[in-house]
């Protein structure tokens, strides 16, 4: 990692930047009735998915999380058709089907996000397995959070990629809770990564709030992975600002003076603050600010005069034969 501002540098700011814009802007337009459904917002954990995906290339595979809009950001993934799956337009990433939680973008790699917790690991480990198999260096990045190192998916997916040698990094964004839990009360250990030791897999723990020292751990595992040297679990320590969902309520959940004292390690601040210490001009970054708004409220524009899917595809896209469409539907 080179200590001098550069293009690499800015765009890690960039993307920070989007996804703490697009956020802003789900929350805004969710609160008004324009996304149905739930909504996870990734606020406060910025470091952490950018870090890790500015260490990928863009064939790289990556799996995310429910906390679903912040990883194909990082990764690269255009805005507008982002923004349409949000409000369910058919110009969406998945035509409109999949909604804030099932957001995939195969251009950047992003092989998926989705609702069950911990599902996204033994799915990464199949994607490196298959990479292995056609004898490519294509690593696949799985995001999950703390809650999931409980399920019996990671426990599985772990152990395969470890006895296979799988080219996969294993990040877990450990923001300290699960829904409302504190992490404290359901993990035995003090760090998530200590349970990579049952898999004789090599853990690294990091600050997620610092992207650079992230992407440094992570570009580390990427190279083990593609090099043929197997897996390597990665945990970020981080934060999310926000309740495990929008307009969910504290769910039981207080965390008093906690939430202040982690924004105060805000990871864009953080980042912003050490590149002009390294010589970036402020009205640069100032500039890629409006740049991103400009670009967000963009996609905001593309998404609202897109079309909502035709009735006739909403059997489309599925591992059965499609049903006939009633008459009467289309009358």
């Amino acid at each position: 990692m080179t200590d001098r501002p550069n293009d690499h540098s800015l765009e890690k700011y960039r993307r920070m930047q989007r996804i703490r814009t697009f956020e802003s802007e789900a929350e805004a337009i969710h609160a008004a009735g324009e996304i149905p459904g739930a909504l996870h917002t990734y606020s406060g954990q910025e470091g952490s998915g950018v870090g890790c995906c500015m260490a990928l290339r863009t064939d790289d595979y990556m799996v995310g999380t429910h906390r679903s809009h912040g990883h194909p950001i990082a990764k690269g993934a255009a805005l507008r058709p982002l923004m349409a799956e949000l409000l369910g337009k058919a110009t969406g990433v998945c035509k409109g089907k999949g909604g804030s939680m099932h957001l995939s973008d195969f251009s950047v790699g992003s092989l998926g996000e989705t609702s069950i917790v911990g599902s996204g690991v033994p799915v990464a480990a199949g994607a490196a397995l298959g990479s292995k198999l056609q004898g490519v260096d294509r690593v696949t990045l799985c995001f999950f959070g703390d809650g999931a190192t409980n399920e019996g998916a990671f426990h599985e997916g772990m152990n395969l990629a470890a006895i296979w040698k799988l080219p996969v990094v294993f990040v877990c964004e450990n923001n300290g809770y699960a829904v409302s839990t504190p992490a404290s009360v359901t993990v035995p250990v003090k760090d998530v990564a200590e349970r990579a030791k049952a898999y004789g897999m090599p853990a690294v723990i990091v600050d997620g709030q610092d992207v650079d020292a992230v992407e440094a751990v992570v570009a580390d595992a990427v190279l083990r992975a593609r090099t043929g040297g197997g897996p390597t679990l990665v945990e970020t320590k981080t934060y999310r600002y926000g309740e495990h969902a929008v307009n969910m309520g504290r769910i039981l959940l207080d965390r008093g003076s906690e939430l202040d004292e982690w924004r105060q390690r805000d990871p864009i601040t953080l980042y912003r603050a050490k590149l002009i210490a390294q010589g970036v001009e402020a009205a640069t970054l100032d500039a890629i600010e409006q740049e991103v708004v400009t670009e967000v409220a963009d996609a905001l524009e593309f998404a609202r005069q897109s079309p909502y899917p035709d009735v006739t595809e909403a059997f489309d896209d599925v591992f059965v034969d499609r049903l006939p469409i009633p008459d009467y539907i289309n009358s």
